[in-house]
Protein backbone atom coordinates (compact mmCIF):
# COMPACT_ATOMS: atom_id res chain seq x y z
CA UNK A 1 0.00 0.00 0.00
CA UNK A 2 2.83 2.14 0.25
CA UNK A 3 4.10 2.24 -3.25
CA UNK A 4 4.72 5.51 -5.08
CA UNK A 5 2.63 6.51 -7.91
CA UNK A 6 4.33 8.73 -10.84
CA UNK A 7 3.05 10.39 -13.85
CA UNK A 8 4.59 9.61 -16.99
CA UNK A 9 2.17 10.98 -19.80
CA UNK A 10 -1.26 13.22 -19.86
CA UNK A 11 -3.06 14.57 -22.93
CA UNK A 12 -5.97 16.79 -23.40
CA UNK A 13 -8.44 18.63 -25.42
CA UNK A 14 -11.02 21.56 -24.75
CA UNK A 15 -12.42 24.42 -26.30
CA UNK A 16 -8.66 26.35 -25.95
CA UNK A 17 -6.54 23.56 -27.90
CA UNK A 18 -6.61 20.27 -29.42
CA UNK A 19 -3.41 18.47 -27.31
CA UNK A 20 -1.15 19.73 -24.58
CA UNK A 21 0.69 22.39 -26.44
CA UNK A 22 -2.20 24.53 -27.75
CA UNK A 23 -3.46 25.00 -24.76
CA UNK A 24 -0.24 25.58 -23.06
CA UNK A 25 -0.20 28.25 -25.54
CA UNK A 26 -3.58 29.77 -24.66
CA UNK A 27 -3.08 29.50 -21.09
CA UNK A 28 -0.08 31.85 -21.69
CA UNK A 29 -1.75 34.28 -23.77
CA UNK A 30 -4.76 34.28 -21.60
CA UNK A 31 -6.68 33.43 -24.24
CA UNK A 32 -10.26 31.95 -23.50
CA UNK A 33 -12.50 29.61 -25.16
CA UNK A 34 -15.59 31.56 -24.37
CA UNK A 35 -17.95 32.33 -26.78
CA UNK A 36 -21.34 31.78 -28.23
CA UNK A 37 -22.90 27.90 -29.17
CA UNK A 38 -22.01 27.32 -32.83
CA UNK A 39 -22.01 23.52 -33.01
CA UNK A 40 -24.47 22.62 -30.54
CA UNK A 41 -28.06 23.26 -32.13
CA UNK A 42 -30.19 24.39 -29.19
CA UNK A 43 -32.69 27.42 -28.34
CA UNK A 44 -30.52 28.80 -26.00
CA UNK A 45 -27.76 29.21 -28.64
CA UNK A 46 -28.19 33.16 -28.56
CA UNK A 47 -28.62 33.62 -25.33
CA UNK A 48 -26.28 31.23 -23.37
CA UNK A 49 -22.92 31.14 -24.07
CA UNK A 50 -20.30 28.60 -23.06
CA UNK A 51 -16.64 27.21 -24.03
CA UNK A 52 -17.25 24.84 -26.93
CA UNK A 53 -14.61 23.27 -29.00
CA UNK A 54 -15.35 24.63 -32.59
CA UNK A 55 -15.26 20.92 -34.49
CA UNK A 56 -18.02 19.10 -36.09
CA UNK A 57 -18.79 15.33 -34.81
CA UNK A 58 -17.06 14.17 -38.16
CA UNK A 59 -13.71 16.56 -37.48
CA UNK A 60 -13.25 14.91 -33.96
CA UNK A 61 -13.69 11.21 -35.45
CA UNK A 62 -11.18 12.30 -37.74
CA UNK A 63 -8.81 13.55 -34.96
CA UNK A 64 -9.54 10.44 -33.05
CA UNK A 65 -9.39 8.11 -35.88
CA UNK A 66 -12.44 6.31 -36.19
CA UNK A 67 -15.28 6.21 -38.76
CA UNK A 68 -18.42 7.75 -38.77
CA UNK A 69 -21.62 5.87 -38.25
CA UNK A 70 -19.87 3.62 -36.16
CA UNK A 71 -21.56 4.80 -33.39
CA UNK A 72 -18.89 7.52 -31.30
CA UNK A 73 -20.34 9.86 -29.68
CA UNK A 74 -19.04 13.05 -29.35
CA UNK A 75 -17.51 12.58 -25.68
CA UNK A 76 -16.06 9.46 -27.09
CA UNK A 77 -13.99 10.97 -29.77
CA UNK A 78 -13.15 13.60 -27.68
CA UNK A 79 -11.91 11.10 -24.75
CA UNK A 80 -9.86 8.71 -27.29
CA UNK A 81 -8.41 11.81 -28.91
CA UNK A 82 -7.16 13.30 -25.57
CA UNK A 83 -6.10 9.46 -24.29
CA UNK A 84 -4.37 8.76 -27.82
CA UNK A 85 -1.95 12.08 -26.42
CA UNK A 86 -1.61 10.33 -23.08
CA UNK A 87 -0.23 6.98 -24.45
CA UNK A 88 2.00 8.70 -27.27
CA UNK A 89 3.27 11.16 -24.11
CA UNK A 90 4.07 8.23 -21.84
CA UNK A 91 5.30 5.82 -25.05
CA UNK A 92 2.88 3.03 -24.08
CA UNK A 93 3.49 -0.05 -25.93
CA UNK A 94 0.66 -1.99 -27.26
CA UNK A 95 1.20 -4.90 -24.35
CA UNK A 96 1.81 -2.03 -21.46
CA UNK A 97 -1.43 -0.80 -23.02
CA UNK A 98 -3.72 -3.92 -22.83
CA UNK A 99 -2.35 -4.69 -19.63
CA UNK A 100 -3.42 -1.13 -17.98
CA UNK A 101 -6.34 -0.09 -16.34
CA UNK A 102 -8.24 2.50 -18.47
CA UNK A 103 -10.51 4.62 -15.81
CA UNK A 104 -12.92 7.23 -17.39
CA UNK A 105 -15.12 10.01 -16.24
CA UNK A 106 -18.74 11.46 -17.58
CA UNK A 107 -21.87 13.35 -16.26
CA UNK A 108 -23.54 12.90 -19.26
CA UNK A 109 -22.11 10.50 -21.28
CA UNK A 110 -23.70 10.32 -24.76
CA UNK A 111 -26.94 11.94 -24.04
CA UNK A 112 -26.35 14.55 -26.87
CA UNK A 113 -26.55 12.08 -29.29
CA UNK A 114 -29.77 10.04 -27.27
CA UNK A 115 -30.99 13.88 -27.93
CA UNK A 116 -30.55 14.19 -31.60
CA UNK A 117 -32.56 11.16 -32.29
CA UNK A 118 -34.69 10.95 -29.41
CA UNK A 119 -37.92 10.66 -31.56
CA UNK A 120 -36.48 8.56 -34.40
CA UNK A 121 -35.21 5.58 -31.43
CA UNK A 122 -38.90 6.07 -29.87
CA UNK A 123 -40.54 4.67 -33.17
CA UNK A 124 -39.92 1.12 -33.43
CA UNK A 125 -41.01 1.23 -37.27
CA UNK A 126 -38.14 3.56 -38.15
CA UNK A 127 -34.87 2.38 -38.97
CA UNK A 128 -31.53 3.94 -39.87
CA UNK A 129 -28.46 5.33 -38.87
CA UNK A 130 -29.73 6.50 -35.92
CA UNK A 131 -29.99 3.38 -34.44
CA UNK A 132 -26.04 3.54 -33.93
CA UNK A 133 -26.53 5.65 -30.59
CA UNK A 134 -29.00 3.34 -28.51
CA UNK A 135 -27.02 2.30 -26.02
CA UNK A 136 -25.04 5.83 -25.45
CA UNK A 137 -27.40 6.88 -22.63
CA UNK A 138 -25.24 4.66 -20.18
CA UNK A 139 -22.22 6.42 -18.69
CA UNK A 140 -20.22 3.64 -19.32
CA UNK A 141 -20.74 3.43 -22.92
CA UNK A 142 -17.66 5.46 -23.99
CA UNK A 143 -15.04 3.84 -21.83
CA UNK A 144 -15.98 0.88 -22.77
CA UNK A 145 -15.47 2.41 -26.30
CA UNK A 146 -12.27 3.63 -25.53
CA UNK A 147 -11.12 0.29 -24.18
CA UNK A 148 -12.09 -1.78 -27.33
CA UNK A 149 -10.33 1.14 -29.31
CA UNK A 150 -7.16 0.90 -27.31
CA UNK A 151 -7.21 -2.70 -26.52
CA UNK A 152 -7.18 -2.31 -22.85
CA UNK A 153 -8.20 -5.66 -21.75
CA UNK A 154 -6.98 -5.66 -17.90
CA UNK A 155 -9.55 -3.48 -16.06
CA UNK A 156 -11.87 -1.02 -16.91
CA UNK A 157 -14.38 1.34 -14.71
CA UNK A 158 -16.38 4.20 -15.60
CA UNK A 159 -16.88 7.03 -12.55
CA UNK A 160 -20.05 9.27 -12.19
CA UNK A 161 -19.82 11.76 -9.42
CA UNK A 162 -20.36 14.97 -11.41
CA UNK A 163 -17.86 17.61 -10.96
CA UNK A 164 -15.08 15.54 -9.46
CA UNK A 165 -15.67 12.62 -11.68
CA UNK A 166 -12.34 12.72 -12.74
CA UNK A 167 -10.29 13.71 -10.19
CA UNK A 168 -11.99 10.17 -8.44
CA UNK A 169 -10.79 8.53 -11.87
CA UNK A 170 -7.25 9.65 -10.40
CA UNK A 171 -7.70 8.58 -7.11
CA UNK A 172 -9.45 4.98 -8.35
CA UNK A 173 -6.48 4.31 -10.62
CA UNK A 174 -4.07 5.00 -8.03
CA UNK A 175 -5.78 2.59 -5.47
CA UNK A 176 -5.88 -0.18 -7.80
CA UNK A 177 -1.99 0.59 -8.38
CA UNK A 178 -1.11 0.66 -4.89
CA UNK A 179 -3.05 -2.56 -4.28
CA UNK A 180 -1.44 -4.55 -6.86
CA UNK A 181 -4.07 -5.17 -9.31
CA UNK A 182 -2.48 -3.24 -12.80
CA UNK A 183 0.90 -1.57 -12.69
CA UNK A 184 -0.24 1.13 -14.89
CA UNK A 185 -3.42 3.15 -15.19
CA UNK A 186 -4.85 5.45 -17.85
CA UNK A 187 -7.19 8.01 -16.08
CA UNK A 188 -9.59 10.86 -16.57
CA UNK A 189 -12.78 11.80 -18.08
CA UNK A 190 -14.92 13.30 -21.25
CA UNK A 191 -17.73 15.52 -21.17
CA UNK A 192 -19.35 17.09 -24.25
CA UNK A 193 -22.06 19.80 -24.07
CA UNK A 194 -25.36 18.47 -24.99
CA UNK A 195 -29.22 20.03 -24.67
CA UNK A 196 -29.27 18.45 -21.10
CA UNK A 197 -26.37 20.16 -19.27
CA UNK A 198 -27.43 23.14 -20.74
CA UNK A 199 -30.83 23.22 -19.65
CA UNK A 200 -30.09 21.46 -16.36
CA UNK A 201 -28.03 24.08 -15.36
CA UNK A 202 -30.26 27.22 -16.69
CA UNK A 203 -32.62 25.75 -14.60
CA UNK A 204 -30.67 25.54 -11.63
CA UNK A 205 -30.42 29.44 -12.10
CA UNK A 206 -26.13 29.27 -12.09
CA UNK A 207 -25.30 30.08 -15.59
CA UNK A 208 -23.72 33.43 -16.31
CA UNK A 209 -24.76 34.77 -19.58
CA UNK A 210 -21.44 36.68 -19.35
CA UNK A 211 -17.86 35.73 -18.75
CA UNK A 212 -17.71 33.72 -15.56
CA UNK A 213 -15.70 35.96 -12.60
CA UNK A 214 -14.03 33.29 -9.84
CA UNK A 215 -14.25 34.42 -6.62
CA UNK A 216 -15.13 37.82 -7.52
CA UNK A 217 -17.60 39.97 -5.99
CA UNK A 218 -19.58 40.28 -8.71
CA UNK A 219 -20.07 36.68 -9.76
CA UNK A 220 -23.26 35.57 -11.13
CA UNK A 221 -22.74 31.78 -12.15
CA UNK A 222 -20.40 29.38 -14.67
CA UNK A 223 -20.19 29.02 -17.65
CA UNK A 224 -20.38 25.46 -19.19
CA UNK A 225 -17.21 23.66 -20.96
CA UNK A 226 -16.78 20.49 -22.96
CA UNK A 227 -13.45 18.57 -23.18
CA UNK A 228 -11.40 15.34 -21.97
CA UNK A 229 -8.08 15.02 -20.44
CA UNK A 230 -6.08 11.66 -19.21
CA UNK A 231 -3.41 11.09 -17.44
CA UNK A 232 -1.01 7.89 -17.37
CA UNK A 233 -0.30 6.59 -13.95
CA UNK A 234 2.72 4.24 -13.43
CA UNK A 235 4.04 2.46 -9.94
CA UNK A 236 7.44 3.61 -9.55
CA UNK A 237 8.51 -0.29 -10.09
CA UNK A 238 7.10 -0.09 -13.47
CA UNK A 239 8.25 3.63 -13.97
CA UNK A 240 11.95 2.17 -13.32
CA UNK A 241 11.78 -1.06 -15.08
CA UNK A 242 10.72 0.86 -18.06
CA UNK A 243 13.27 3.53 -17.96
CA UNK A 244 10.14 6.76 -18.29
CA UNK A 245 10.92 10.08 -17.14
CA UNK A 246 8.41 11.05 -14.72
CA UNK A 247 6.40 14.08 -15.21
CA UNK A 248 5.77 14.56 -11.28
CA UNK A 249 4.10 12.24 -8.73
CA UNK A 250 0.81 11.75 -7.36
CA UNK A 251 1.54 12.47 -3.65
CA UNK A 252 -1.74 12.06 -1.77
CA UNK A 253 -5.63 12.31 -2.14
CA UNK A 254 -8.57 12.18 -0.49
CA UNK A 255 -12.32 12.35 -1.24
CA UNK A 256 -14.74 13.85 1.13
CA UNK A 257 -18.56 14.52 1.37
CA UNK A 258 -20.58 16.88 3.25
CA UNK A 259 -23.88 15.75 1.88
CA UNK A 260 -25.50 18.90 3.09
CA UNK A 261 -27.00 19.38 -0.22
CA UNK A 262 -27.91 17.89 -3.23
CA UNK A 263 -26.86 20.28 -5.49
CA UNK A 264 -24.97 23.12 -2.89
CA UNK A 265 -21.62 22.79 -1.19
CA UNK A 266 -22.04 23.60 2.75
CA UNK A 267 -21.81 27.38 3.90
CA UNK A 268 -18.58 26.56 5.81
CA UNK A 269 -17.05 24.59 3.04
CA UNK A 270 -16.55 21.57 5.26
CA UNK A 271 -16.25 19.17 2.99
CA UNK A 272 -13.85 21.08 1.00
CA UNK A 273 -11.64 20.88 4.14
CA UNK A 274 -11.85 17.66 4.90
CA UNK A 275 -10.77 16.80 0.97
CA UNK A 276 -7.67 19.31 0.89
CA UNK A 277 -6.41 18.40 4.77
CA UNK A 278 -6.79 14.86 3.63
CA UNK A 279 -4.62 15.23 0.69
CA UNK A 280 -2.23 17.13 2.62
CA UNK A 281 -2.43 14.05 5.03
CA UNK A 282 -1.89 11.44 2.98
CA UNK A 283 1.05 13.12 1.28
CA UNK A 284 2.54 13.91 4.62
CA UNK A 285 2.85 17.75 3.25
CA UNK A 286 1.86 20.39 5.86
CA UNK A 287 0.08 23.02 4.17
CA UNK A 288 2.42 26.02 4.35
CA UNK A 289 4.47 23.55 1.62
CA UNK A 290 1.93 24.00 -0.85
CA UNK A 291 3.07 26.65 -3.50
CA UNK A 292 0.11 26.46 -5.64
CA UNK A 293 -3.77 25.67 -5.77
CA UNK A 294 -5.85 25.02 -8.85
CA UNK A 295 -8.95 26.07 -7.08
CA UNK A 296 -12.48 24.46 -8.32
CA UNK A 297 -13.31 28.13 -8.62
CA UNK A 298 -16.96 27.67 -10.30
CA UNK A 299 -18.10 31.70 -9.71
CA UNK A 300 -21.28 30.58 -8.75
CA UNK A 301 -22.24 32.22 -5.32
CA UNK A 302 -22.29 29.17 -3.32
CA UNK A 303 -19.00 27.06 -4.52
CA UNK A 304 -16.46 29.99 -4.15
CA UNK A 305 -17.35 31.46 -0.87
CA UNK A 306 -17.60 27.85 0.27
CA UNK A 307 -13.86 27.02 -1.24
CA UNK A 308 -12.42 29.84 -0.17
CA UNK A 309 -13.72 29.37 3.38
CA UNK A 310 -12.23 26.22 3.53
CA UNK A 311 -8.78 27.58 2.04
CA UNK A 312 -8.80 30.51 4.70
CA UNK A 313 -9.91 27.29 7.03
CA UNK A 314 -6.66 25.19 6.45
CA UNK A 315 -3.89 27.54 5.33
CA UNK A 316 -4.60 30.38 7.76
CA UNK A 317 -1.70 33.40 7.46
CA UNK A 318 0.51 30.66 4.90
CA UNK A 319 -2.91 31.21 2.74
CA UNK A 320 -0.32 29.49 -1.49
CA UNK A 321 -1.00 31.55 -4.52
CA UNK A 322 -4.65 30.00 -5.89
CA UNK A 323 -6.27 30.42 -8.96
CA UNK A 324 -8.95 29.15 -11.16
CA UNK A 325 -8.42 27.96 -14.93
CA UNK A 326 -12.65 27.64 -15.76
CA UNK A 327 -12.39 30.78 -17.20
CA UNK A 328 -10.48 29.50 -19.69
CA UNK A 329 -12.01 26.40 -20.75
CA UNK A 330 -15.74 26.92 -18.98
CA UNK A 331 -16.60 24.09 -16.06
CA UNK A 332 -15.85 21.15 -17.98
CA UNK A 333 -18.08 18.80 -15.55
CA UNK A 334 -16.73 15.24 -15.26
CA UNK A 335 -14.01 16.41 -16.83
CA UNK A 336 -13.08 19.05 -14.83
CA UNK A 337 -10.34 17.31 -12.43
CA UNK A 338 -8.61 15.72 -15.07
CA UNK A 339 -8.36 19.08 -17.30
CA UNK A 340 -7.15 20.83 -14.36
CA UNK A 341 -4.63 18.10 -13.49
CA UNK A 342 -3.40 18.43 -16.99
CA UNK A 343 -3.22 22.23 -16.10
CA UNK A 344 -1.31 21.67 -12.46
CA UNK A 345 1.52 19.46 -14.60
CA UNK A 346 2.03 22.24 -17.31
CA UNK A 347 2.55 24.53 -14.23
CA UNK A 348 4.99 22.55 -12.33
CA UNK A 349 6.61 21.65 -15.69
CA UNK A 350 6.54 25.35 -17.50
CA UNK A 351 6.90 27.01 -13.82
CA UNK A 352 4.10 29.30 -14.27
CA UNK A 353 1.10 29.88 -12.79
CA UNK A 354 -2.09 30.75 -14.67
CA UNK A 355 -4.04 33.66 -13.55
CA UNK A 356 -7.71 33.66 -12.50
CA UNK A 357 -9.43 35.58 -15.52
CA UNK A 358 -11.21 38.76 -15.06
CA UNK A 359 -11.02 38.92 -11.15
CA UNK A 360 -11.72 42.44 -9.86
CA UNK A 361 -13.42 43.04 -6.75
CA UNK A 362 -12.87 40.98 -3.70
CA UNK A 363 -15.56 38.82 -1.56
CA UNK A 364 -16.40 40.52 1.95
CA UNK A 365 -16.55 37.24 2.80
CA UNK A 366 -12.64 36.76 2.67
CA UNK A 367 -9.31 37.98 2.91
CA UNK A 368 -7.69 36.02 -0.18
CA UNK A 369 -7.27 37.02 -3.45
CA UNK A 370 -7.03 34.84 -6.47
CA UNK A 371 -3.91 35.29 -8.67
CA UNK A 372 -4.64 37.68 -11.53
CA UNK A 373 -1.99 38.06 -13.68
CA UNK A 374 0.59 35.43 -15.01
CA UNK A 375 3.50 34.28 -12.49
CA UNK A 376 6.65 33.03 -14.02
CA UNK A 377 9.51 31.01 -12.82
CA UNK A 378 7.51 29.79 -9.77
CA UNK A 379 9.48 26.50 -8.70
CA UNK A 380 6.58 24.56 -7.85
CA UNK A 381 7.25 21.45 -5.53
CA UNK A 382 3.93 20.88 -3.79
CA UNK A 383 0.48 21.63 -6.13
CA UNK A 384 -3.03 21.06 -5.11
CA UNK A 385 -5.80 20.32 -7.38
CA UNK A 386 -9.70 20.82 -6.14
CA UNK A 387 -12.77 18.95 -7.71
CA UNK A 388 -16.06 19.25 -5.99
CA UNK A 389 -19.21 17.75 -7.34
CA UNK A 390 -23.48 18.22 -6.65
CA UNK A 391 -24.18 16.51 -3.36
CA UNK A 392 -20.85 17.64 -1.90
CA UNK A 393 -19.01 15.01 -3.41
CA UNK A 394 -15.59 17.22 -2.68
CA UNK A 395 -11.95 15.67 -4.29
CA UNK A 396 -8.68 17.02 -3.90
CA UNK A 397 -5.62 15.82 -5.63
CA UNK A 398 -1.49 16.78 -4.15
CA UNK A 399 1.08 16.58 -7.07
CA UNK A 400 4.82 16.98 -6.12
CA UNK A 401 7.59 17.98 -8.51
CA UNK A 402 10.56 15.42 -9.09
Amino acid sequence: MSKRIFITGFGIITSIGKNAFESLDSLLKERSGFGSLDILQTAHHHTIPACEIKLEDNDLHALAGVQPHMGFTRAASLGIIAAKEAIASANLSKKEIQNSALISATSAGGIRELEKYYYQLKDNTQKGAFEEFVDTGNPGEHTERMAEYFGVKKQIGTISTACSSSANAIMLGAQLIKNNRVDRAICGGAEALSKFTINGFNALMILDPQHCRPFDASRKGLNLGEGAAYIVLESEEAMLESKREPLAELLGYANANDAFHVTASSPEGMGAYEAMRGALASGKVDPDQVGYINAHGTATENNDLSEGLAMQKLFGKNMPMFSSTKPYTGHTLAAAGSVEAAFCLMSMKESFIFPNLNFKIAMDELNIRPEVTLQAKKNLKYVLSNSFGFGGNTSSLLFGSV
